[in-house]
Protein backbone atom coordinates (compact mmCIF):
# COMPACT_ATOMS: atom_id res chain seq x y z
CA UNK A 1 0.00 0.00 0.00
CA UNK A 2 1.56 2.81 -0.91
CA UNK A 3 1.87 5.69 2.06
CA UNK A 4 2.65 9.76 1.62
CA UNK A 5 5.06 11.75 3.76
CA UNK A 6 3.44 14.60 6.05
CA UNK A 7 5.89 14.99 8.84
CA UNK A 8 9.56 14.92 8.25
CA UNK A 9 12.02 13.77 10.99
CA UNK A 10 12.99 16.67 12.18
CA UNK A 11 9.07 17.40 13.25
CA UNK A 12 8.48 14.01 14.39
CA UNK A 13 11.55 14.68 16.71
CA UNK A 14 10.50 18.04 17.87
CA UNK A 15 6.66 16.68 18.83
CA UNK A 16 8.00 13.79 20.67
CA UNK A 17 10.91 16.19 23.01
CA UNK A 18 7.43 18.59 22.93
CA UNK A 19 5.21 15.70 24.69
CA UNK A 20 7.75 14.50 26.49
CA UNK A 21 8.55 18.19 28.39
CA UNK A 22 4.73 18.91 28.18
CA UNK A 23 3.79 15.55 30.23
CA UNK A 24 7.10 16.51 32.58
CA UNK A 25 6.04 20.16 33.47
CA UNK A 26 2.31 18.77 34.16
CA UNK A 27 3.27 16.22 36.35
CA UNK A 28 5.69 18.51 38.45
CA UNK A 29 4.03 21.98 38.04
CA UNK A 30 0.47 20.48 39.05
CA UNK A 31 1.86 20.12 42.97
CA UNK A 32 3.88 22.89 42.82
CA UNK A 33 0.89 24.61 41.71
CA UNK A 34 -2.23 22.86 43.65
CA UNK A 35 0.27 22.77 46.74
CA UNK A 36 -1.80 22.47 49.72
CA UNK A 37 -4.48 19.85 48.79
CA UNK A 38 -3.15 16.36 49.36
CA UNK A 39 -3.25 14.94 46.44
CA UNK A 40 -0.72 17.29 45.34
CA UNK A 41 1.64 16.46 48.07
CA UNK A 42 1.27 12.40 47.53
CA UNK A 43 2.34 13.22 44.02
CA UNK A 44 5.44 15.51 44.52
CA UNK A 45 6.26 12.58 47.17
CA UNK A 46 6.50 9.92 44.57
CA UNK A 47 8.35 12.08 42.00
CA UNK A 48 10.86 12.86 44.61
CA UNK A 49 9.74 15.59 46.77
CA UNK A 50 8.91 19.65 46.14
CA UNK A 51 12.36 20.26 45.87
CA UNK A 52 12.93 17.58 43.05
CA UNK A 53 9.40 18.45 41.45
CA UNK A 54 10.78 22.00 41.03
CA UNK A 55 14.07 21.00 39.24
CA UNK A 56 12.59 18.52 36.81
CA UNK A 57 10.06 21.40 36.06
CA UNK A 58 12.99 23.67 35.15
CA UNK A 59 14.46 20.74 33.26
CA UNK A 60 10.98 20.10 31.46
CA UNK A 61 10.73 24.03 30.64
CA UNK A 62 14.27 24.33 29.08
CA UNK A 63 13.79 21.72 26.55
CA UNK A 64 10.34 23.05 26.26
CA UNK A 65 11.93 26.37 24.87
CA UNK A 66 14.22 25.12 22.81
CA UNK A 67 11.26 22.73 20.98
CA UNK A 68 9.93 26.26 20.18
CA UNK A 69 13.19 28.17 19.31
CA UNK A 70 14.12 25.67 16.73
CA UNK A 71 10.99 25.58 15.21
CA UNK A 72 10.90 29.38 14.98
CA UNK A 73 14.61 28.91 13.27
CA UNK A 74 13.02 26.27 10.79
CA UNK A 75 9.87 29.26 10.05
CA UNK A 76 12.30 31.86 9.86
CA UNK A 77 14.52 29.91 7.65
CA UNK A 78 11.66 29.30 5.04
CA UNK A 79 10.66 32.73 5.22
CA UNK A 80 13.61 34.46 4.89
CA UNK A 81 16.86 31.78 3.11
CA UNK A 82 13.82 29.89 1.27
CA UNK A 83 11.84 33.21 0.62
CA UNK A 84 8.81 30.50 0.86
CA UNK A 85 5.82 32.78 1.43
CA UNK A 86 3.02 29.79 1.62
CA UNK A 87 3.87 29.35 4.99
CA UNK A 88 2.12 32.80 5.58
CA UNK A 89 -0.89 32.24 3.81
CA UNK A 90 -2.07 29.16 0.78
CA UNK A 91 -3.21 25.80 1.54
CA UNK A 92 0.77 24.84 3.41
CA UNK A 93 -0.32 27.65 5.75
CA UNK A 94 -0.85 27.37 9.53
CA UNK A 95 -2.45 30.69 9.27
CA UNK A 96 -6.33 30.41 9.60
CA UNK A 97 -7.76 31.70 6.80
CA UNK A 98 -11.45 32.54 5.56
CA UNK A 99 -11.96 29.36 4.37
CA UNK A 100 -11.16 27.75 8.23
CA UNK A 101 -14.16 29.34 9.13
CA UNK A 102 -16.06 28.19 5.93
CA UNK A 103 -15.01 24.75 6.57
CA UNK A 104 -15.83 25.07 10.38
CA UNK A 105 -19.26 26.03 9.68
CA UNK A 106 -19.61 23.04 7.16
CA UNK A 107 -18.43 20.60 9.48
CA UNK A 108 -20.97 21.47 12.28
CA UNK A 109 -23.75 21.42 9.59
CA UNK A 110 -21.83 18.31 8.64
CA UNK A 111 -22.31 16.86 12.17
CA UNK A 112 -26.16 17.78 12.11
CA UNK A 113 -26.55 15.58 8.77
CA UNK A 114 -27.80 19.34 7.30
CA UNK A 115 -24.82 19.38 4.39
CA UNK A 116 -21.82 17.20 3.15
CA UNK A 117 -18.48 16.71 5.09
CA UNK A 118 -16.12 19.45 3.82
CA UNK A 119 -13.00 19.26 1.33
CA UNK A 120 -10.04 19.31 3.83
CA UNK A 121 -6.36 20.47 2.64
CA UNK A 122 -3.34 20.03 4.45
CA UNK A 123 -4.13 21.19 7.65
CA UNK A 124 -7.34 21.12 9.01
CA UNK A 125 -9.49 24.18 11.25
CA UNK A 126 -8.51 22.25 14.02
CA UNK A 127 -4.95 21.50 13.47
CA UNK A 128 -4.77 25.06 13.46
CA UNK A 129 -6.66 25.94 16.61
CA UNK A 130 -4.42 23.13 18.06
CA UNK A 131 -0.84 25.00 17.13
CA UNK A 132 -1.70 28.37 18.11
CA UNK A 133 -3.16 27.34 21.44
CA UNK A 134 0.38 26.21 21.75
CA UNK A 135 2.15 28.80 20.03
CA UNK A 136 0.32 31.49 22.22
CA UNK A 137 0.66 29.79 25.31
CA UNK A 138 5.06 29.91 24.80
CA UNK A 139 4.70 33.15 25.22
CA UNK A 140 2.37 33.58 27.61
CA UNK A 141 3.47 30.58 29.70
CA UNK A 142 7.00 30.71 28.48
CA UNK A 143 7.52 34.34 29.88
CA UNK A 144 5.77 34.41 33.02
CA UNK A 145 7.83 31.29 33.76
CA UNK A 146 11.60 33.41 33.21
CA UNK A 147 10.14 35.14 35.39
CA UNK A 148 9.88 33.40 38.20
CA UNK A 149 12.91 31.22 37.36
CA UNK A 150 15.23 34.54 37.34
CA UNK A 151 13.74 37.06 39.41
CA UNK A 152 17.21 38.34 40.53
CA UNK A 153 18.07 38.93 37.14
CA UNK A 154 14.72 40.67 35.96
CA UNK A 155 13.70 42.65 39.19
CA UNK A 156 16.55 44.62 38.10
CA UNK A 157 14.61 46.20 35.05
CA UNK A 158 11.14 45.06 36.04
CA UNK A 159 8.40 46.61 38.89
CA UNK A 160 8.25 44.06 41.71
CA UNK A 161 4.70 43.71 41.32
CA UNK A 162 4.57 42.37 37.91
CA UNK A 163 6.08 39.24 39.77
CA UNK A 164 2.79 38.64 41.19
CA UNK A 165 1.12 38.97 37.93
CA UNK A 166 3.37 36.41 36.40
CA UNK A 167 2.69 34.48 39.22
CA UNK A 168 -1.08 34.15 38.65
CA UNK A 169 -0.56 33.95 34.93
CA UNK A 170 1.80 31.22 35.23
CA UNK A 171 -0.35 28.77 36.82
CA UNK A 172 -3.96 29.51 35.26
CA UNK A 173 -2.61 29.81 31.73
CA UNK A 174 -0.36 26.08 32.48
CA UNK A 175 -3.79 24.94 34.08
CA UNK A 176 -5.37 25.90 31.46
CA UNK A 177 -3.21 24.75 28.51
CA UNK A 178 -3.18 20.74 30.96
CA UNK A 179 -6.97 21.04 30.46
CA UNK A 180 -6.95 22.08 26.61
CA UNK A 181 -4.18 19.26 25.84
CA UNK A 182 -6.05 16.39 27.48
CA UNK A 183 -9.37 16.95 26.57
CA UNK A 184 -9.78 19.02 23.20
CA UNK A 185 -6.25 17.60 21.66
CA UNK A 186 -6.94 14.03 22.85
CA UNK A 187 -9.88 13.79 21.47
CA UNK A 188 -8.70 15.19 18.04
CA UNK A 189 -5.81 12.79 17.94
CA UNK A 190 -6.93 9.57 20.42
CA UNK A 191 -10.83 9.23 20.63
CA UNK A 192 -12.33 10.03 17.23
CA UNK A 193 -13.40 6.83 15.70
CA UNK A 194 -11.29 6.91 12.94
CA UNK A 195 -8.14 7.39 14.80
CA UNK A 196 -8.99 5.74 18.43
CA UNK A 197 -6.47 4.78 20.34
CA UNK A 198 -3.84 6.87 18.21
CA UNK A 199 -3.50 8.71 15.32
CA UNK A 200 0.01 7.46 14.52
CA UNK A 201 1.05 10.19 11.42
CA UNK A 202 2.98 12.05 14.03
CA UNK A 203 5.40 8.94 15.15
CA UNK A 204 5.60 7.63 11.70
CA UNK A 205 5.29 10.79 9.89
CA UNK A 206 3.27 8.74 6.98
CA UNK A 207 -0.26 8.70 5.67
CA UNK A 208 -1.36 5.78 3.23
CA UNK A 209 -3.06 7.16 0.21
CA UNK A 210 -6.73 5.90 1.44
CA UNK A 211 -5.90 8.41 4.60
CA UNK A 212 -5.00 11.09 2.49
CA UNK A 213 -7.75 10.41 -0.13
CA UNK A 214 -10.44 10.38 2.36
CA UNK A 215 -9.28 12.57 5.19
CA UNK A 216 -7.94 15.31 2.82
CA UNK A 217 -8.86 15.17 -0.79
CA UNK A 218 -7.87 18.96 -1.68
CA UNK A 219 -4.40 18.21 -0.31
CA UNK A 220 -4.37 14.81 -2.38
CA UNK A 221 -5.85 16.73 -5.59
CA UNK A 222 -2.99 19.51 -5.15
CA UNK A 223 -0.11 17.36 -4.95
CA UNK A 224 -1.80 14.78 -7.85
CA UNK A 225 -2.28 17.93 -10.08
CA UNK A 226 1.74 19.41 -9.39
CA UNK A 227 3.31 16.08 -9.37
CA UNK A 228 3.97 15.79 -5.76
CA UNK A 229 2.80 12.66 -4.97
Amino acid sequence: MATYRRFDAVNRVMHGFLMLSFLGLSATGLPLLFGQSRWAATLADVLGGIEVCGRLHRLSAAVLILVFLVHLARVLKMLVLDRNLGVLWGPDSMVPQPRDVVQAVGHIRWFLGLGPRPRFGRYTYWEKFDYWAVFWGMGIIGFSGLLLWFPTAFSAVLPGWLFNIALLVHGEEALLAVVFIFTVHFFNTHMRPEKFPMDPVIFTGRLTEHELRDERPDEYDQLAATGGL
